[in-house]
């Protein structure tokens, strides 16, 4: 069949009109929950044609940015050396060999890693030997097309920043070392396909949680910390300690992470929820907390009036397509607190109302505020067991702190979502100047940004990444000026880069849609998340403060 012909079909079964010129693929936001396709790990696809364009906002220049940002190279052993690199008058140079440095050490772990682990499968095999005989041949196959795997991984090439005049162009974000096949080679034909995509998922790991895994200590669970995480948390401790909290040093100190005890109150802090005075703390919760409530006795009984009908119906319909592998939220009662706060926030915010995709955005939130009541992990938490007024302070919360995210983009929800055509054509222009390659790859098999990015922008990249991934993205978008609105494009950017290597090798339209709406990053945690993070911030340093280098 002809490329045009399977772009045909492939959008033929991805879309749905709905009411108005304009055409939405109905997955792009909230796909319907397939058991099949969640097998597989696979999403759906998405795809909004152009709108109007909107005025856009004014950047937040990097100086502003580093001055509040001396620890955002905050990764792997080198931190010393690192932070007093930061601290410095920054030039270009610097940047560039700091960022470089960051994603250097993320490679030597990974090589470490891999020695380390083949040396366990070693001594396993020889100690099974003659009990799993025929079970051991099945693994000598599979680590042998793991080592071609890496292998091919160790030898391809870095990406060339080449926009960036550096020395330093071995800028390449590094494939996780846990990047392997999984699934047996006996399956069927059309699995193989899909499977072939998965590639970087892990091959024969235990079960990691979507919400957090135990070795990401900032993330959940009760890990033995090491030293200099116990030192990162005293310093939270601290500086949340005194009288008047000192946000500046509260951003400088969350760029690269928040420690999971701290998390709750300093997400209130940095997203203005809480004021920096401790002793005002408690009473402003009050009076929020009791607004919150106040809304719901004013407004929730109207929820089936003719003229909210449709909202409420809308969001009823998308709540539980909300993480739907995540047993917490299918529970009755989170569902009923997720309705609450969306059809409020949509009756008090008419210029945008409900639009599908924010209902994505309340979830980092309720988990993160959750954690301020247990110690334990939250996947299969039973929220029944919480006090009532803890749940209530936990939607009160919630509700907040989601509002003030939103203040900032609400552009990206009115007629026509000016704000993500206007981020999406910004990407378009910025991965042109950063990886031509693969600009003209996607341009060869007619792949337009709008038909992958419009999701990365509308949920804020949640549909990409796991959600222990998106709390610690969302840890340093709290503490970024303009993160949410601003900084999220060059983290786009490093992101579709990430996979240039995957990009390249598809040589087709459908191909390449498929692996754009369901990049494997099941097994991603916070090592790679803070490559991300480095890459994006490097990329803003050279972008954000000259906006004529979007253009040839």
């Amino acid at each position: 069949m002809s490329s045009d012909g399977n772009k045909k079909q492939f959008w033929k079964r991805n879309t749905a009109k709905v009411p108005g010129s304009i055409q939405h693929v109905y997955g792009a936001q909230h796909p319907p929950f397939d058991p099949l396709l969640h097998s597989d790990l696979m999403k759906a696809g998405n795809k909004l044609p152009p709108a109007t364009p909107g005025k856009p906002k004014k950047a937040t220049t990097f100086q502003e940015f580093e001055s509040i940002t001396s620890d955002a190279w905050d990764v792997g052993d080198d931190d010393d050396e690192l932070l007093a690199m930061a601290a410095q008058n920054l030039n270009i140079e610097v940047v560039m060999e700091t960022a470089n440095k960051v994603i250097e050490n993320h490679s030597k772990q990974q090589e470490r890693q891999r020695h380390d682990d083949t040396t366990e499968f070693g001594q396993k095999d020889e100690d099974t030997q003659e009990e799993v005989a025929e079970e051991e041949e099945e693994d000598v196959e599979d680590e042998d097309a793991d080592a071609r795997v890496e292998e091919g991984d160790a030898i391809s090439p870095d990406v060339s920043f080449a926009s960036l005049s550096s020395p330093f162009s071995d800028g390449r974000l590094v494939k996780s070392q846990s990047e392997a096949p999984i699934g047996s080679p006996r399956d069927a034909a059309g699995e193989r396909a899909a499977l072939h995509r998965q590639q970087s998922l892990p091959h024969r790991p235990p079960v990691i949680p979507l919400v957090a895994r135990m070795a990401d200590q900032n993330t959940s669970g009760t890990p033995a910390m090491t030293e200099r995480e116990a030192s990162r948390l005293d310093k939270f401790k601290q500086l949340l300690a005194g009288p008047n909290t000192d946000l500046e040093e509260l951003r400088k100190l969350s760029w690269s992470g928040i420690p999971r005890q701290v998390r709750p109150i300093t997400w209130k802090l940095l997203s203005g929820y809480l004021p920096a005075n401790a002793e005002r703390r408690e009473s402003v919760l009050q009076r929020k907390r009791q607004e919150y409530f106040g809304f719901i006795q004013q407004y929730y009984n109207s929820r089936n009036d003719e003229n909210h009908q449709d909202t409420y119906r809308q969001i009823h319909i998308d709540i539980p397509r909300t993480n739907p592998l995540i047993p917490l939220f299918q529970q009755a009662s989170v569902q009923e607190i997720f309705e609450r706060i969306l059809f409020i926030w949509a009756i008090r915010h008419p210029a945008s109302g409900y639009v599908q995709g924010i209902n994505d955005l309340v979830t980092p939130f309720f988990v993160v505020y959750v954690f301020e009541y247990i110690e334990e992990e939250v996947e299969n938490f039973d929220v029944s067991s919480l006090e009532e007024e803890a749940l209530r302070n936990i939607e009160a919360d919630s509700f907040w702190c989601m509002s003030k995210l939103l203040d900032g983009i609400q552009d990206n929800y009115t007629f026509a979502q000016p704000g993500i055509q206007r981020k999406v054509k910004a990407l378009e222009e910025l991965v042109s100047r950063i990886d031509e390659s693969v600009h003209r790859h996607m341009q060869h098999y007619e792949v337009e940004y709008l038909q992958f990015a419009f999701r990365w922008m509308n949920n804020l990249l949640m549909r990409e990444l796991p959600l222990r991934c998106t709390i610690r993205l969302w840890d340093t978008y709290q503490a970024e000026p303009e993160g949410f609105s601003h900084f999220h494009l060059y983290v786009c950017a490093a992101f579709l880069v990430r996979w240039r290597k995957e990009i390249l090798e598809e040589r087709d339209f459908q191909g390449l849609m498929i692996l754009l709406q369901n990049l494997p990053t099941m097994h991603w945690g916070n090592e790679e998340v803070s490559v991300l993070l480095a890459e994006a911030y490097r990329l803003k340093f050279a972008f954000a403060d000259a906006p004529n280098h979007y253009k040839r």
